[in-house]
């Protein structure tokens, strides 16, 4: 059997623990992910025990108060709260979700909190997500056309056509199923990873682009969107119960019945 080790400055240590429940009933303590590239320590878990009473009911409302009452030198990303912008997905409890909209309550005992597995950290819980975003530039996410539109006119399309699109606009980039995605993990050099196929796909079946088949060309690489091998993981975990999966089935269906 194959064994792997971390290298000695990759492996988490135990770190500082807080506490700020003085005696509280409604208390809970939050394992938090810790690592400064400028200080060349080792990453941490620190320990935040809280009085839960003292703020919201969402992890991020914990972190936030962390961060406000305990230690401001925690970094983390948030900006709507409301589960639109995406900034605070993070992974939590084992799950990678949206702080703003992850219960504090849902899970039972110390909530560990890390950063988006099997991405490179910039600070504490805050991933690098350049490449990924290039990723998504990469496949021209805006509609193309060839015809002109009139002036004084938007393009317009039947209500089947614009129901094509549910299930896929809501998608808010927030990196949680594409990281949870070991295909993703192993070659996310090549393989575009399931958030930037289902973004696809969106441009794909949109009856107001003309570039389709520019489109299914691109995608019609053995890395770019053949990696994919149907784990699910990323369905089981998006915030916004989109289906990455299906939508990446119906690329490769129409790849197959164009060349039939």
């Amino acid at each position: 059997m194959a064994e792997f080790t971390l290298p000695k400055n990759s492996k988490i240590k135990p770190g500082k623990k807080y506490s700020n429940a003085n005696g509280a009933k409604n208390k809970r303590t939050f394992g938090v992910y810790r690592w400064d590239p400028d200080s060349g320590e080792n990453p941490r878990l620190d320990s935040f025990e809280i009085n839960t009473d003292n703020c919201g009911p969402m992890v991020l409302d914990a972190l936030i108060y962390i961060k406000n009452e305990i230690d401001p030198s925690l970094a983390f990303r948030r900006s709507c709260r409301e589960g639109i912008c995406g900034s605070c997905a993070m992974n939590i409890n084992g799950t990678n979700t949206l702080a703003c909209t992850k219960y504090i309550t849902d899970a039972k005992d110390t909530i560990p909190v890390y950063p988006l597995p099997h991405m490179e950290v910039r600070k504490d819980l805050v991933s690098d997500l350049t490449h990924f975003y290039a990723q998504y530039a990469s496949i021209k996410p805006w509609i193309q056309t060839q015809t002109p539109a009139p002036p004084d006119r938007e393009r317009l399309q039947s209500k089947e056509d614009r129901e094509k699109l549910d299930g896929l606009y809501e998608c808010i980039l927030c990196a949680c199923c594409s990281t949870a995605c070991p295909s993703y993990w192993w070659n996310s050099d090549r393989y575009l990873g399931p958030a930037i196929l289902l973004q696809a796909y969106r441009w794909i079946v949109d009856s107001r682009d003309e570039h389709t088949g520019e489109r299914l060309d691109d995608l019609e690489d053995p890395f770019r969107l053949y990696r994919c091998h149907t784990i699910m993981n990323c369905t089981n975990t998006c915030p916004k119960g989109l289906n990455p999966a299906k939508s990446i089935a119906e690329i490769k269906k129409l790849l197959v019945t164009r060349t039939v």
